[in-house]
C-alpha cells in the first residue's frame, strides 16, 4: 500500500511537470507574437508651421448653437489642465506634458503670457485652446482641439475662429501654430480654410 501511494504521487507530479510534457511547457514559454506586440518601429512625422499676418486674413466660421460656450479660465485647475491635455490629445500622441507635476503645471499656467480657453457644449467639456504670447509680439496657438465625442459637429472651425480672434484682440502682431501628420486629418484643412498660410515644414522620426 505504501508503495502504491508513493507511485501515485510520482505519477501525478509527472503529469504537471513541463519538462516531461512539452505541450504543457508551451504554456510557460513566451511566444514570439508576445514580443512582436511590444516591439517598436520608426515612424516619420511631418510638422507644418502656419501663420496669419493680419486680422483681415481670417475667414471665420462660427456656430450659432446657443449651447456652445467658450470662456477664459483665469484660475484653471491642475485637474482641468490634465483632463484637457489627456482627453484631447490621447489619439494624437500628446505625451510631452503627461509627466508634469502639479508644480510644473501651476508654474506654467501662472505665466502672464499663457491663457487657456475652455469650450463647453451644454455644460459638458468639449475642447480648448491655449494661447501663448511670444517675445517677438506674435501669439502662438500652442494647443487646440476637441474631445473625441465632439469631433465632426463643426465645432472645430468655431473654436479655431475664436482662438484667432482672441489672439488678435490681445494685441498679437502675428498668429501662428503648427500641426503634424499625427494630428486629426481635419486639422490642416481647417487651418488652411480659416486663412493660415504654411511657412515651414520639417520632418522627424519617432519610435513607437
Amino acid at each position: 500500500m505504501y508503495f502504491r501511494v508513493i507511485s501515485w504521487i510520482a505519477t501525478d507530479r509527472r503529469k504537471h511537470d513541463p519538462r516531461i510534457h512539452p505541450k504543457r511547457h508551451e504554456e510557460f514559454r513566451p511566444r514570439f507574437a508576445d514580443f512582436m506586440s511590444t516591439s517598436t518601429s520608426t515612424i516619420e512625422v511631418t510638422r507644418t508651421y502656419l501663420e496669419m499676418r493680419e486680422p483681415a486674413a481670417l475667414r471665420p466660421a462660427r456656430s450659432n448653437d446657443p449651447l456652445v460656450r467658450i470662456e477664459l479660465q483665469p484660475d484653471c485647475s491642475v485637474d482641468l489642465f490634465r483632463l484637457l491635455y489627456r482627453e484631447v490629445g490621447k489619439n494624437y500622441y500628446w505625451t510631452d506634458r503627461l509627466p508634469w507635476t502639479d508644480q510644473d503645471i501651476r508654474a506654467y499656467l501662472d505665466q502672464p503670457s499663457v491663457s487657456l480657453w475652455l469650450m463647453t457644449y451644454d455644460g459638458d467639456t468639449a475642447g480648448y485652446f491655449e494661447l501663448k504670447k511670444c517675445e517677438d509680439g506674435s501669439t502662438e496657438i500652442a494647443y487646440f482641439g476637441l474631445i473625441q465625442k465632439f469631433i465632426g459637429r463643426g465645432l472645430g472651425k468655431h473654436l479655431l475662429t475664436s482662438a484667432v480672434e482672441q489672439a488678435w484682440a490681445d494685441g498679437a502682431t502675428r498668429v501662428w501654430l503648427h500641426t503634424c501628420t499625427d494630428d486629426d486629418a481635419a486639422a490642416l484643412p481647417n487651418y488652411l480654410t480659416r486663412g493660415f498660410k504654411p511657412y515651414k515644414t520639417e520632418k522627424y522620426t519617432v519610435n513607437r
